[in-house]
């Protein structure tokens, strides 16, 4: 039987709790301070991919952002995102889709990705992925697992990034700004090493 990502991943989110996966944050403080950094209007638009169930989403209303995306590839991940909001849900735009098969009609102010691009572990998917970027978005922020980070996280193979691999990843029509390395408390109390780089789009 072919495996299927997305039921992966629908099995993972109406199984398993946020205590149970890897993957929790009670405050996602990197991306958040990456995304401060970038200084961007009230107003920009901004997409997180593979958000889930992530909070991320919750700080940045809270913050005052108006054009918010999530895009997930599990419907129950964005449908327990949408629940915890409430009738907050309806100031974000859900997009169920494998990344592999977006299709934005619009350009991102702001491409952040945490931990989703590195599931990505064939050539031609990963290229897939960054021409997305290149035609729209305008600024990147994209957490991986580090060289020192976990091979596989839940039961899947990953892709582990360099500075250096990060920044020619992208390079074709983005500057690294900054790169940030981060240890990562699951809840379980085990430990992932991250790499978290900030990419603005060329002149």
């Amino acid at each position: 039987m072919e495996f299927s990502n997305k039921a992966h991943w629908e099995t993972i989110y109406t199984t398993k709790t946020p205590e149970q996966v890897s993957w929790t944050q009670e405050k996602p403080a990197i991306s958040l301070e990456l995304i401060e950094a970038v200084n961007l209007p009230k107003s920009a638009k901004i997409i997180d991919i593979g958000g889930g169930d992530s909070l991320l989403v919750d700080f940045l209303l809270e913050a005052g952002y108006s054009e918010i995306t999530v895009l997930d590839i599990s419907q129950a991940a964005l449908d327990r995102a949408k629940k915890r909001l409430g009738s907050k849900a309806a100031l974000v735009t859900w997009i169920c889709s494998d990344i592999l098969d977006f299709k934005p009609t619009e350009m991102y102010q702001l491409w952040h990705d945490r931990a989703a691009f590195h599931f990505l572990t064939q050539p031609k998917s990963i290229a897939t992925y960054t021409e997305l970027t290149e035609k729209h978005a305008v600024n990147l922020i994209i957490g991986t697992f580090s060289e020192s980070g976990p091979l596989k996280c839940s039961g899947l193979e990953i892709k582990q990034y360099s500075e250096k691999l990060m920044e020619i990843s992208f390079e074709k029509a983005f500057t690294k700004i900054e790169c940030v390395f981060s240890d990562h408390v699951t809840p379980f109390d085990t430990t992932q090493h991250f790499i978290f780089c900030r990419f603005q789009r060329n002149a």
